[in-house]
């Protein structure tokens, strides 16, 4: 264990932080997280709290899994590295792809192409996409769609199709082609419509109106997530998501369905698409696929886009792919996490659990002025903060920074991204946790309050 005198006059000082300013680590020194059990996390001076974050939405097993730790040590005493480039494989590789066809049946999933990430996956799905179009004789289908406020990822394709300008302006010019139409969010919404039905017909037609525009035999595919993750925790209206698909399906559009926060059980459903309903050309995933114990990724293909590759010639080949794509380590700690993650039975679980924890929060809000919608759906939930509940008005940086140590010192590790507090614990998270994270959050507000 590293001395805790030696962390904090260090304090991390060497270290460029991913969604950071560098000027922070300075100015604000960052939590030094020692280490893990179960659904909690202690700092480096022994302070433990539960981790309501989940990682970053991944740690779905919580820390103490022991079957993904045997797993990875016994893989790491047979193969610690195998290329999956032409003319290689391994077992674990062989085995997941199989275990993922019978999981991802309902959806039509049929072959896999393995990552080491989230954003790789979703840069994989889209460079698919377009070789698809090329295959079948479409080659000026090269433009992407996507939702405002959406997230998938930071390599250059994947921040292209973002929804958030915080990912895409420091790097612009991003990938020319990427267009992004509203989501429909009946708190904030430039139309001023409240009632969800509504508004979701407004942007379905906006969308038609976009893919009219373009041109549908411009557009390689849509991107979406079947719930709105890091920007902010968006659940759609129901039948939102069927009618996009329906929408694309008619213009002969690919569906590309983003489930790296999704997939295997957060929103209560083994599958954001299950949950609406649909099934995607391509599903792209990560996080929960090995619960964070290895960085690893995949990306589902089905029916019909495996079928041009399938029958094309040299132009079908896979020119996609990473050095650590199908990592023996990697592949041997998903088979146990999604093991695990079915032994559990964790998505109806975080259902119930997330039922209790979004009353909690809706609870809190009637306290709470500065909370002005609670939203979520399974245990991916967030808070907007607000200054003025009237005008909504967003809370400022100050405002967040003091919710965020406040509910750490009373015993939650959260989120905040802009004036939105966001949770999604552990899907092994006890429903006798639920009230910790909400006295934890209370506790924040106050001292956010006080100033």
């Amino acid at each position: 264990m590293t001395d805790a005198a030696f962390l904090d006059a260090h304090n991390a000082r060497h270290v460029w932080h991913p969604m950071a300013h560098p000027r922070e680590m300075e100015q604000a020194p960052p939590l030094i997280i020692e280490r893990a059990e179960g659904v909690h996390v202690v700092d480096h001076r022994g302070h433990r709290a539960i981790d309501a974050v989940g990682g970053l939405w991944n740690v779905n097993l919580g820390y103490s899994s022991e079957p993904v730790k045997r797993a990875i040590a016994a893989q790491l005493d047979v193969l610690p590295y195998a290329s999956a480039f032409r003319g290689t494989t391994n077992a674990p590789l062989i085995e997941l792809s199989e275990q993922l066809t019978r999981w991802l049946e309902p959806e039509g999933m049929r072959r896999f192409a393995f990552t080491a990430g989230g954003s790789d996956s979703v840069e994989v799905a889209l460079r698919l996409s377009r070789q698809y179009w090329k295959l079948t004789g479409q080659k000026d289908r090269t433009k992407f769609l996507a939702f405002r406020k959406g997230y998938h990822g930071t390599h250059f394709g994947a921040a292209s199709v973002n929804g958030n300008d915080r990912f895409r302006r420091p790097y612009e010019p991003l990938l020319p082609g990427c267009f992004h139409v509203p989501f429909p969010w009946t708190y904030r919404n430039p139309f001023g419509e409240t009632d969800p039905a509504k508004l979701a017909r407004i942007c379905l037609g906006l969308l038609e109106e976009e893919i009219r525009f373009q041109g549908p035999d411009t557009i390689a595919a849509l991107i979406f997530e079947p719930v709105l993750g890091a920007g902010g925790v968006f659940v759609p209206p129901e039948g939102f998501v069927r009618d996009v698909v329906d929408t694309c399906r008619k213009h002969g559009i690919l569906v590309i369905a983003d489930e790296v926060i999704t997939g295997f059980g957060r929103t209560g459903s083994w599958f954001g698409s299950r949950l609406w309903g649909v099934r995607p050309d391509l599903m792209c995933f990560a996080k929960a696929i090995t619960s964070a114990y290895f960085p690893f990724g995949a990306v589902g293909i089905g029916e019909g886009v495996e079928r041009a590759f399938m029958e094309a010639g040299a132009a079908g080949g896979i020119y996609s792919g990473y050095t650590y794509s199908g990592h023996p380590v990697g592949c041997a700690a998903a088979l146990a996490a999604l093991a695990e993650t079915r032994r559990l039975d964790l998505a109806p679980r975080a259902a119930r659990t997330g039922a209790v924890l979004k009353a909690g929060l809706e609870a809190l809000a009637a306290r709470c002025p500065e909370i002005g919608e609670v939203r979520g759906i399974g245990l991916m939930l967030a808070m907007e903060c607000v200054a003025d509940p009237a005008t909504k008005a967003p809370a400022d940086a100050g405002f967040m920074a003091r919710l965020l140590d406040g509910a750490w010192e009373a015993g939650a590790l959260i989120r905040t991204s802009g004036n939105v507090a966001i949770l999604s614990p552990p899907l092994v998270l006890e429903e006798a946790d639920v009230p910790r994270i909400v006295e934890a959050l209370e506790a924040g507000f106050a001292k956010a309050r006080a100033g």
